[in-house]
């Protein structure tokens, strides 16, 4: 949909843009143990392939994870945009109540899943439907971080409920964290982008 957005417009909004202290790992996360999150499809802070923003097919990367420490009885998963031209984050994914061993989520497991399915539950994204929020960043507006954010849960975790947006996970988290990891991702239109040998670029 924001690739129909003039460039020159893009341009315009560069400047406005959530921040990065504005993610939830920021606000939760602090001074907590690390998880190693880590996706087979990209580095950190490196840039996401066309196949999973609105440029490509638009399905979720694969993501894996090193076990969460002792005390973890399930895992949540959110992925925000840093750099919306926003107030706050673009949610593109809310997952609530991966299995403490799970280790990983494979290409195109963020899908609507109703009340749960599969030892999860996939919540609303800014779009206020279930599933991958594809990236899809205004043509000209820059780079954009999208942030993979995986938090271990105590045993004491509310249920933020069956269907949860952001504001509801953050909330049932909060408190009961017990350690967290981050794994950026980015992603431009009309940017030089690397590719084939090395700096080599091409317009994205």
């Amino acid at each position: 949909m924001l690739e129909h957005v003039p460039a020159w417009l893009g341009r315009t909004l560069s400047p406005l843009r959530a921040g990065v202290e504005k993610l939830a790992v920021v606000e939760l996360g602090a001074g907590l143990p690390e998880l190693e999150l880590m996706s087979p499809a990209f580095g950190h802070g490196g840039r996401l392939p066309a196949r999973f923003t609105a440029d490509g097919a638009g399905r979720s990367p694969p993501l894996v994870w090193t076990a969460p420490p002792a005390g973890t009885a399930r895992l949540a998963l959110l992925v925000e945009d840093a750099d919306a031209p926003a107030p706050q984050p673009l949610v593109h994914a809310v997952i609530w109540g991966l299995a403490a061993d799970a280790g990983r989520l494979e290409e195109g497991a963020i899908v609507a899943d109703g009340d749960g399915f599969a030892g999860r539950d996939v919540g609303r994204n800014s779009y206020f439907r279930e599933g991958w929020l594809p990236p899809d960043p205004p043509t000209g507006h820059g780079e954009h971080r999208y942030a993979f954010q995986l938090f271990a849960l105590g045993a004491h975790a509310p249920d933020p409920g069956g269907n949860p947006g952001r504001a509801a996970l953050v909330e049932a988290m909060r408190g009961h964290v017990l350690a967290a990891g981050l794994l950026v991702g980015t992603y431009s239109r009309e940017e030089p982008a690397p590719i084939g040998p090395v700096g080599a670029t091409a317009r994205a």
